[in-house]
C-alpha cells in the first residue's frame, strides 16, 4: 500500500513540472521574437539613415527647377503628419486591449489605426501623382530624385505595415488575443511606433525646412 500511494504522488507531482517548462518556453520564443525584431529595425534604421544622407548631398541640386519651398504644402502635409501621429495613439489603446484580452476593443482600435494609416498613405499618393503631372517626377533632378526614394521608402513601410495589421486583425478575429498573436501586435507596435519617429524627420528635414 505505501508503495502505491508513492507512485501515486509522484504521478500527481510531476504535473506542475511538466507545465512550468511549457510556460517558460513559450515566454522565452516571444521574448526572442521581439529582440529578434529589435535587430531588425536596427537594419532598417541604417536604410533610413543612408536615404536623409542622400537627401541631405542632393537637396539643393535641382538642375534648375523648383525647389521645395516652391513645391511643398506644409498645410496639406501637417494634415498627413496628423493622420499618422493619431495612428500611433490607437494602436496604444489597441495594445491595452490585448491587456485584458479583449479582442472587440483590440479589433476596433486596429481597424481605427488602419484607417488613418491608409488616410495617411491616399494622401501621399496624391501629393505624388500631383509632382509628376506637374513635371516634377523623381526624373526631373537629383534632388527630387532623392525626394522620390526617401518619401517613397517610408510609404511602403507604412503599406507594409498596413498588410500586416489586416492579417493580424484576422488571426484576433479567428484565435483571440492568444499569447502568439499578443507577441505579433508586440512586434508590429514597434514597427508602426518606429515609422512615426522616421516620418517626424521627414517632416522636418525635408518639409519643414525645405519650404523655409
Amino acid at each position: 500500500m505505501s508503495t502505491l500511494v508513492h507512485q501515486q504522488s509522484q504521478t500527481f507531482g510531476a504535473h506542475p513540472h511538466t507545465d512550468a517548462p511549457d510556460h517558460e518556453h513559450h515566454h522565452d520564443a516571444g521574448g526572442n521574437t521581439v529582440f529578434g525584431f529589435w535587430i531588425y529595425l536596427m537594419s532598417d534604421c541604417l536604410l533610413f539613415a543612408s536615404l536623409f544622407a542622400g537627401y541631405a548631398v542632393l537637396s539643393n541640386n535641382t538642375a534648375g527647377g523648383k525647389t521645395g519651398k516652391e513645391l511643398f504644402d506644409l498645410g496639406y502635409v501637417a494634415i498627413e503628419t496628423l493622420l499618422l501621429l493619431l495612428s500611433s495613439i490607437t494602436y496604444g489603446m489597441a495594445m491595452m486591449g490585448t491587456l485584458k484580452r479583449n479582442s472587440t476593443k483590440v479589433l476596433l482600435w486596429l481597424a481605427v489605426t488602419g484607417l488613418l494609416g491608409a488616410g495617411f498613405i491616399g494622401m501621399e499618393i496624391h501629393e505624388f501623382r500631383h509632382l509628376i503631372e506637374e513635371g516634377n517626377g523623381p526624373n526631373r533632378s537629383a534632388f527630387l530624385s532623392a525626394f522620390f526614394s526617401l518619401v517613397g521608402t517610408h510609404g511602403i513601410h507604412v503599406s507594409s505595415g498596413l498588410l500586416w495589421l489586416a492579417v493580424m486583425m484576422y488571426k484576433v478575429l479567428k484565435n483571440g488575443v492568444t499569447e502568439a498573436n499578443r507577441t505579433r501586435l508586440m512586434c508590429l507596435s514597434l514597427f508602426w511606433h518606429f515609422l512615426d519617429i522616421v516620418w517626424i524627420c521627414v517632416f522636418t528635414v525635408v518639409y519643414l525646412t525645405g519650404a523655409l
